[in-house]
């Protein structure tokens, strides 16, 4: 059973997790899970996993593209645009603060020490959500060696719209098999992948700025670090930005909530001023609006469709293997010590042991925790 929610409902929630979303797409959507299915009951596993699973499938900030879904599915085109701003502006007002000090004096603030913490208790929060995801998308034992085998191809840095994709198009060759008389594979059409055309800038107009970062936007799968290597051809190379700038961009982006998109804030005033950051954050997130508007409502369509439904399947299942992918290169990165396995260990009890919790007070201890184990 999946409640009813208003605008009002969805601006508050998307403003908070816009306020405290640390540690990316993946945390996000564990934050997300949460709030909206465990919490507020908006939407079930099943459908939360099916809107996941469609996110994977187009270009742009994942998370992002959560929120965009889940106030569709509750407010319609107004939930859309309600959801989308309320999640992107909090990310996008702090990164801005950051660029505006960091071109007036030159550096960014000391926040290793918070930082820290925040990292491992990021890690307990994504499995503790998808664990129960994992449970519910494991239907059968073809989908779990569908799901093993991704998870194997991803901790080997197979790209990972190739993994949804061959996930999604051998369950749909299998329910082919199965359903030979009512199979219709000629009604599917996969999506095109493009390719980003390097494009000679002349200068730092911001049409110039808009065309980058919607040509961006519209096409970039994966991670933020997948955008930052587009930046680094598209901005860095052309002499846009000093390769110093891309880096401070990066840290500000891990270091503040929401979007990591949202560096594309501090790449734009960096390069023009206060109308650079505007133009480009809207070209940054507006394809994730259109490409949600135009799939959301072919979602259900989808699981009413044997095929279709095979497809979303092992999409779903694809995209779970991938986030315990993404939490495994986290924790080799991030315990590194007995101090960060501490707060690891603690914060997976709490995530585990006391699930109606907000995340956010998880985040929140492991900050505090890793300041004062810093300190030690």
């Amino acid at each position: 059973m999946e409640h009813k929610a208003n605008l009002k409902d969805i601006a508050t929630l998307f403003l908070k997790l816009g306020i405290i979303g640390f540690g990316g797409p993946a945390a996000h959507i564990a934050m997300m899970q949460d709030e909206v299915v465990t919490k507020r009951k908006w939407l079930t596993e099943q459908h939360f996993l099916d809107l996941i699973g469609a996110t994977n499938l187009i270009p742009g900030p994942n998370s992002t593209e959560m929120a965009i879904h889940i106030g569709h599915e509750k407010g319609g085109w107004k939930g859309l645009i309600v959801a989308g701003l309320c999640f992107i502006l909090p990310a996008v007002f702090i990164t801005g603060i950051f660029a505006y000090l960091y071109k007036k004096y030159g550096q960014v603030p000391e926040v290793q020490p918070f930082i820290y913490g925040i990292k491992p208790a990021i890690i307990a929060i994504i499995l503790g959500a998808i664990f129960p995801l994992a449970k519910k998308s494991l239907k059968s034992t073809e989908l779990i060696i569908i799901g093993l085998l991704v998870l194997l191809a991803s901790l080997f840095n197979i790209n990972e719209i190739y993994l949804m994709f061959g996930a999604g198009f051998v369950a749909l060759f299998l329910a082919h098999l199965r359903n030979r008389k009512n199979s219709n594979l000629n009604s599917f059409l996969p999506l095109t992948l493009l390719q980003i055309t390097n494009t000679t800038i002349l200068s730092a107009t911001n049409a110039n700025l808009f065309w980058i970062f919607l040509k961006i936007g519209a096409i970039l799968y994966g991670s933020g670090y997948v955008l930052f290597a587009f930046l680094d051809t598209e901005l860095v190379s052309t002499g846009l930005l000093t390769r110093q700038q891309l880096i401070d961009a990066i840290a500000v982006g891990q270091f503040t909530p929401g979007p990591v998109f949202s560096s594309v804030t501090f790449i734009g005033y960096q390069i023009n001023g206060f109308t650079g950051a505007i133009v480009s954050t809207i070209a940054i997130f507006l394809p994730s609006f259109v490409f949600v508007a135009l799939l959301n409502p072919i979602v259900k369509k989808m699981r009413n469709s044997k095929l279709f439904s095979a497809f979303l399947d092992a999409v779903n299942v694809a995209s779970v293997a991938i986030i315990v992918a993404i939490c495994f290169d986290m924790s080799k990165d991030t315990i590194t010590d007995w101090r960060t396995i501490l707060i690891a260990v603690l914060s997976i009890a709490i995530a585990f042991g006391y699930k109606k919790l907000n995340s956010a007070f998880v985040v929140l201890g492991g900050s505090l925790i890793g300041y004062l184990l810093t300190l030690i």
